[in-house]
């Protein structure tokens, strides 16, 4: 990079701010050496562009500077944050803060407490203020009588959402990157609703921290502000009655038959889910054995024995499943770190292993629900939902059973708030998921793993604990009576940040008109481009979905011959990661085969049209 003596001046600025505002002896000198190296292609990355604040909050590494998750990033969010949500709701103004085990988790909540506080804002909290963390107690000026052996209060996510529900808060964050890699933490925003931020919420919030990026008076004297606070009761520990009221809700609304006659092992992925979970398994009256893998049991925040801690990525359950054919066991369940995404991995009647797809678990769940759970007469007055980039196959089951589909945009904001649209009109929304192994059910408005898992077991109780089916082969039951939907999705990762809009725009200069009538060998039905604002369905050609010019996000149907098979992708930037995602699945009315088969060929003509990446120098990570 060449920086300019204009650009040195600007960085030399920003080194004095930063310094102004850090109280950490570390990450103070840190900058200062780089700037009397004269290092400014790093001091530039590290301050030149603030961490953005989005509908995902934050999320970034946790490094010095502006541009990342740090004790000054997380003080001038939480400042924004707390003067927005005062503005709107003045001393009504509450807050719920919850945290995981991912280092400095706990201090950026200390943070936010005490930033909380010194506002007057009432904050419920999921947390320990008996055992503060090592940070906040070496860099605060008030001691603190800490109790090194009471909890550190670790929670898993979706508690945050229903925190907000029972205690009718007015908004909540949940420190976790749920399953980042190790170096990452993030800033998770929720709103009144027990849902995630929307615009323009994520906006104003944006706006807010803008102006409000110098420190408040007392507010880095954590400790102190947390003694304050707890003597004013503005700091009320909830932990322990939200987690009872938790598991309640658990045992009224989502246990329906509280037998489970067979064996499984289970995996936290060195996370925060063990403990609720089994909270949860001790709620059913009869159970087989389940074991918990003890390499992968305990919270811990290197994520030792997994590349990326993401029961998605490939070999993540290598060692659940190796624990389960020692065991003679059949089924794995695992949870993400943060406990608020789920997966599955069974053995076949063939002896051979699978992890299910987070579409195929999506299917199940929705059959079991629609064909064993709501009764018949009911299901006029109910919506399923999924996003976008999910199967379209509960479309294909509305039809065919009489319920309703609703598809939302990308991420459970979107699907938990489209969930309280629908309520509010009247109807019951069971469950809503996105393919990203995220489910959601009648009790928190956000995806959660655990919640996911107490239904799963109940399913696998009902179909498949006698052995005389397996979920591979009631996947065909439910393909050959709605018809084949198979995906092919898979995503392009790249270095140079500003390379995804470039592609994208190349894509729109590719055709005249609205859209394309061909792409390679497969002709166009139906074009989405969420990002301009153009639906060739719609009325008006104005899409129903929100458009938001700020991120990519273009989808297409297309068909190929005249038989009856077709393929729908998406394709969109990652919010959270430096990825071109794309979605693909084919269908076909007569045959599992051709639906795989167009979404493959889909996949390789767009990389061929469109995606190029050895011309972009893209990874390509497909199945």
């Amino acid at each position: 990079m060449n920086i300019t003596n204009e650009h040195k001046q600007q960085l030399d600025t920003l080194v004095e701010s930063w310094i102004s505002i850090d109280i950490n002896p570390q990450s103070k000198q840190e900058i200062l050496e780089l700037q009397s190296q004269q290092n400014y292609d790093v001091l530039s990355k590290k301050l030149s562009h603030r961490i953005a604040f989005g509908t995902a909050g934050l999320r970034s590494s946790m490094e010095s500077g502006f541009a990342h998750m740090n004790d000054v990033t997380v003080l001038q969010a939480s400042q924004g944050l707390i003067e927005y949500l005062i503005s709107v709701y003045k001393e009504e103004t509450s807050i719920v803060v919850g945290y995981d085990h991912r280092y400095n988790s706990q201090r950026f909540a200390e943070i936010l407490t005490s930033v909380a506080v010194s506002k007057g804002v009432k904050v419920y909290y999921l947390g320990s203020v008996e055992n503060l963390s090592k940070q906040t107690l070496e860099l605060s000026e008030t001691s603190y009588d800490n109790n090194d052996l009471a909890s550190v209060g670790y929670v898993h996510t979706p508690l945050v959402p229903f925190a907000i529900d029972f205690l009718k808060a007015k908004g909540g964050v949940m420190i976790t990157a749920s399953h980042n890699p190790a170096r990452d933490n993030g800033y998770k925003v929720y709103f009144s609703n027990g849902c995630q931020i929307i615009p323009p919420q994520d906006q104003h919030i944006a706006e807010s921290i803008e102006r409000n990026l110098q420190p408040w008076e007392g507010v880095w004297d954590v400790a102190g502000k947390i003694l304050s606070g707890k003597k004013q009761n503005l700091i009320e520990p909830v932990r322990e009655l939200i987690t009872k009221e938790y598991l309640e809700g658990i045992k009224s609304k989502l246990i329906t038959n509280d037998k489970l006659s067979f064996n499984f092992v289970y995996t936290p992925m060195h996370g925060v889910g063990l403990d609720i979970f089994q909270q949860c398994i001790d709620l059913f009256a009869h159970r087989g054995k389940y074991e918990v893998v003890k390499q992968q049991a305990k919270p811990d925040p290197e994520f030792p024995t997994v590349k990326f801690p993401n029961p998605e990525e490939k070999g993540a359950l290598d060692l659940s499943i190796s624990h389960a054919k020692n065991l003679g066991y059949k089924l794995v369940v695992a949870n993400d770190p943060d406990a608020d995404r789920f997966t599955v991995a069974i053995e076949t009647k063939t002896g051979v292993w699978k992890q299910l797809t987070g579409n195929e678990i999506g299917f199940l769940f929705a059959v079991y629900f629609i064909e064993e759970v709501v009764p018949k007469e009911s299901l006029k007055d109910v919506y399923l939902v999924n996003s976008t980039v999910s199967s379209q196959i509960l479309d294909a089951m509305a039809e065919n059973q009489g319920f309703h589909f609703a598809e939302t945009l990308t991420g459970f904001k979107w699907i938990g708030n489209k969930a309280i649209d629908l309520e509010k009109s009247g109807y019951k929304v069971p469950f809503g998921y996105e393919e990203a192994i995220g489910f959601m059910f009648n009790l928190v408005h956000d995806k959660d793993g655990v919640s996911a898992a107490v239904i799963w077991l109940q399913l696998y109780e009902k179909w498949f604990a006698d052995g005389k089916l397996d979920p591979v082969e009631k996947l065909e039951q439910g393909y050959s009576k709605y018809g084949w939907f198979k995906e092919y999705n898979g995503y392009y990762r790249f270095q140079d940040g500003a390379l995804l809009n470039q592609i994208f725009e190349l894509i729109r200069k590719s055709y005249t008109g609205h859209y394309p009538e061909t792409i390679g060998s497969f002709k166009v039905v139906s074009w989405r481009d969420l990002t301009i604002g153009y639906d060739s369905t719609s009325k008006d050609n104005i899409p129903l979905l929100p458009i938001d010019p700020t991120s990519q996000m273009i989808t297409a149907v297309l068909k190929r011959g005249s038989g009856d098979e077709s393929v729908r992708f998406t394709c969109r930037g990652s919010g959270t990661e430096p990825k071109l995602k794309l979605y693909i699945e084919g269908k076909s009315k007569t045959s599992e085969t051709i639906a795989r088969e167009i979404a493959k060929e889909c996949w390789e003509t767009l990389r061929e049209e469109w995606f190029k990446p050895e011309k972009y120098e893209l990874e390509e990570v497909h199945p």
